[in-house]
């Protein structure tokens, strides 16, 4: 069957499960963000780590404690 137009979430639910209560409620979710733009984000964090890591003073690693 070819629709004419999608159905909206609400429209869904109330289809499947017949009438809504009170209980129900149904919330309009932003967009997520594009993958792109995520492994975009991703690198700079790690390039921006390496530079943290390059910047410290040698030998101010944590030595492990003696139990």
């Amino acid at each position: 069957m070819r629709r004419l137009r999608p159905l909206s979430e609400a429209e869904c639910y109330a289809r499947c499960y017949g009438v809504t209560d009170a209980t129900v409620h149904v919330l309009r979710l932003e967009p997520r963000p594009s993958r792109q733009v995520l492994i975009g984000e991703g690198e700079s964090l790690r390039r921006r780590f390496e530079e943290y890591l390059d910047a410290r003073e040698p030998g101010v690693l944590a030595e492990p404690e003696a139990a």
